[in-house]
């Protein structure tokens, strides 16, 4: 990438932000510009189709290409990015499919109603904030829907976690990302995953001092499945690049240790770090160690952003990390005809897997629109989806939320921040109301009720209520019917408890 933005490139970004609605229907609607969104829409129009790409972001990227605005010269915009050429080259191609016409782009827009009428998608849409200058477009019509809505932080709860100060690695990162602003100055990264390296590192290389990476896990549970953790070896190579720049760095990285406990009063001042057993339980035999920090980056993994795929019908399962995820079949289409889903929405597994599960979905789309497309492209791009799912898998199997994690937890540690909503209450509900699920818990003690509507509480709160503290044998399964956001109808609500005394 040359030092400075074309002004070739400046007049994309441009249309980019200008783009306007136009009459008609579109053959796809495509819902989020990260890699799997990106992926998908220019697919799909470089096969004819005509493609409607809505994101809430002012410029594509998504979360993981997150970067400086697009409107100053940043001589670096890449800088702390992975893929950043697979990014610039889809970012190419759809400024020129977007100045010929075949893409129209709606950015800073947000879907907030999904409805099909007369075999026609309608996309409600307002605007992420009312600065938004383009013209807002209410509405866009589509024969196909493409779902790339992405995911978030999954997040655990521990006394003090409320505080000023404790961020998600995802937050931090985006801050490093977009505004190369650092958010604290003495940080501890802990959670577990690999997440937990490129925040540690992008934290130290921007000045901070990163007193340790805390990984819940060993890296030995890799060794469960074998298969999958040599499917990538790209993936081994960038992990041993993470390792020496946190050894140039000087960052301690501590397995079997969790951070427990943040300390501070009106923001962080301090963390207490435990050490683990093989079931998360804290060793007794180890005596914590407190350090003093003003930052706190938790990283539980990702959560998929699931409210889309619930609002059209379509079915979703439980995935090896437990996170619902949209069920999909070998070329991305989603049990709902003309709906298709990828990237993290079908599982947490990276951004090489979302972009070529987005070109899979895009040809799929347009072969089932009758658009000539060779199978050998389809076949391999299957055999790329495959191999980075199994490695996924291994991902998630040696990385899993320590079983005993709850053991860490009071009775006054806050759960639902929304609805300030304690651990004590949710046991409470569970024990004495028999609360055993996470639903029945938001009606009685109300996690989940509040902005975010179980966003950041949800995972936990299904976890303590499946089966109390010990969470030995927690299932998730029955969620996969209904997740803990979907929305209701009033025809279900009326039927609710019939047959009950």
């Amino acid at each position: 990438m040359p030092a400075h933005r074309s002004g070739e490139a400046r007049e994309v970004d441009d249309r980019w932000l200008r783009a306007e609605r136009s009459g008609g229907v579109y053959d796809v609607a495509v819902v989020g510009a990260g890699p799997a969104g990106l992926s998908a829409a220019v697919t799909a129009a470089e096969q004819g189709l005509r493609v409607a790409l809505v994101d809430a972001g002012a410029q594509p990227g998504g979360q993981f290409w997150r970067h400086p605005d697009e409107g100053a010269a940043w001589p670096d915009e890449g800088r702390g990015q992975h893929g950043w050429r697979r990014f610039t080259r889809l970012r190419d191609r759809l400024g020129r499919l977007i100045g010929g016409g075949r893409v129209e782009a709606f950015a800073e827009r947000q879907v907030w109603f999904v409805e099909e009428r007369a075999a026609v998608w309608h996309l409600h849409l307002t605007t992420t904030h009312a600065a938004v200058e383009t013209p807002a477009p209410r509405l866009v019509r589509a024969t196909s829907l493409v779902l790339c809505p992405g995911g978030y932080d999954r997040q655990l709860p521990v006394p003090g976690w409320d505080l000023p100060g404790v961020m998600t690695a995802g937050g931090v990162q985006a801050l490093l990302k977009a505004h190369r602003s650092v958010a604290g100055r003495r940080a501890v990264v802990a959670g577990t995953g690999p997440f937990l390296l490129p925040v540690a590192e992008g934290l130290a290389a921007a000045g901070a001092e990163v007193l340790a990476v805390c990984e819940a896990n060993s890296v030995t549970g890799w060794g469960r499945s074998p298969l999958g953790a040599v499917s990538v070896p790209g993936k081994g190579l960038e992990a041993l690049e993470y390792a020496g720049a946190l050894l140039r760095h000087r960052v301690p990285f501590r397995q079997r240790t969790a951070l427990t406990r943040v300390h501070g009063e009106g923001s962080v001042t301090g963390a207490t770090l435990s050490r683990l057993d093989r079931t998360g339980r804290v060793r007794p035999d180890v005596p914590p160690q407190r350090v003093e920090v003003d930052l706190v980056a938790f990283g539980w993994g990702f959560t998929p952003s699931l409210e889309l795929v619930s609002a059209v019908g379509a079915t979703t399962r439980v995935d090896v990390d437990e996170s619902l995820v949209a069920w999909v079949d070998p070329n991305q289409r989603t049990d709902v005809p003309r709906v298709y889903a990828a990237g993290e929405v079908t599982g947490v597994g990276g951004a090489v897997l979302a972009a070529g599960e987005g070109e899979l979905a895009g040809l799929t789309l347009a072969l089932d629109h009758g658009v000539p497309v060779a199978g050998s492209r389809i076949e391999a791009l299957q055999r790329g989806v495959r191999r980075h799912r199994r490695f996924a898998a291994a991902m998630h199997r040696a990385h899993p939320v320590p079983q005993r994690w709850a053991e860490w937890l009071t009775d006054e540690t806050m759960l639902c921040r929304c609805e300030e909503v304690t651990v004590g209450a949710v046991a409470e509900v569970r024990d004495v109301l028999g609360a055993g699920d996470a639903r029945t818990a938001k009606m009685l003690a109300r996690p989940g009720m509040g902005r975010c509507q179980g966003r950041v509480c949800g995972f936990a709160t299904a976890k303590l209520t499946a089966c109390g503290r010990s969470l030995e044998t927690t299932d998730l399964a029955p969620l996969a019917k209904r997740p803990f956001t979907a929305p209701v109808s009033l025809g279900e609500l009326a039927t609710t408890g019939e047959g009950e005394d």
